[in-house]
Formats: structure tokens, sequence, C-alpha cells
């Protein structure tokens, strides 16, 4: 079975932060980072080149595939900000939140905003904080 090629780095979540154009995404990336230090306790790790980690879950699927990933994380891209907050259906598992959020899209367990004034970030918090409870709930 293929292993995961996104794993936690040495490199500096700061030194990236810092390189992350356009400026306002870098601004955006400075809040999201500080949402989710806030909520999950945990130091953001580099996951790979371009996420940005907090936590780490053990996954086993049914298909037997199994790996780590990020309790949650961000990567903000050129586009938008992707955030990482399940591994499931996020429409489903986070329906009521999203539907306060805000102009958003969603893919394969992916939040994807544009940028932050887009959004209710105290709807944005609630939905992060529901992200780690369910995701510790699912793979712990």
């Amino acid at each position: 079975m293929a292993e995961n090629k996104t794993k936690e780095t040495l490199a500096s979540v700061d030194e990236f932060i810092a390189k992350v154009l356009p400026v306002k995404r870098r601004d955006d990336a400075v809040v999201v980072d500080s949402m989710m230090q806030a909520i999950t306790g945990k130091q953001p790790k580099m996951w790979g080149k371009t996420i940005i980690g907090y936590g780490s879950v053990h996954y086993t699927y049914a298909t037997g595939r199994e790996g780590d990933w990020p309790l949650i994380g961000f990567a903000p891209r050129k586009t938008s900000l992707s955030l990482y907050l399940s591994m499931g259906d996020l429409d489903n598992i986070h329906a009521k939140r999203l539907a306060e959020l805000g102009k958003h899209k969603t893919g394969a367990g992916c939040l994807y905003i544009n940028k932050l004034e887009d959004v209710d970030l105290a709807v944005l918090n609630d939905l992060l904080k529901e992200a780690v409870d369910h995701n510790k709930a699912q793979w712990d």
C-alpha cells in the first residue's frame, strides 16, 4: 500500500508564513494560525511544503490504508485558504455551522475561504472546535 507523501517536517512555520503572498493572504494566515493554536493548544508544524498542521491523528480506513495527518490544519494557497478539517464528508458532519459561515466552498474534508472578511469569524472558530472534537472522537 502506498505511503503518504505528506508528512510532518522540521521546516519553520514562521518562515513559511512570512513568505506567503499576496500580503492579504499572509495576514489571513496569521489569524487562522492563531485561532488553530488557541483551539488545539498545539504548536504548528509544517506538513509537506505547504500545509500547517496542529496536533496529529493516526487514521485507518476500512480499506486498510492508514497513516498520520494533522488533527486540523490549513494551507494559505494563492486562490484561497484551504482548511483541512475532516477526513470525511465535511458538508454532512458540519452542515449547521457551514450554513452560518458565509462565503465558502467545500470538498473532500476541506473548507475553502477566499478571504476571512467573507466569513463570520465566530462561526469559523466554532467550526474549528467542532472539527477538533469530531476528529479526536473518530481517530483517537
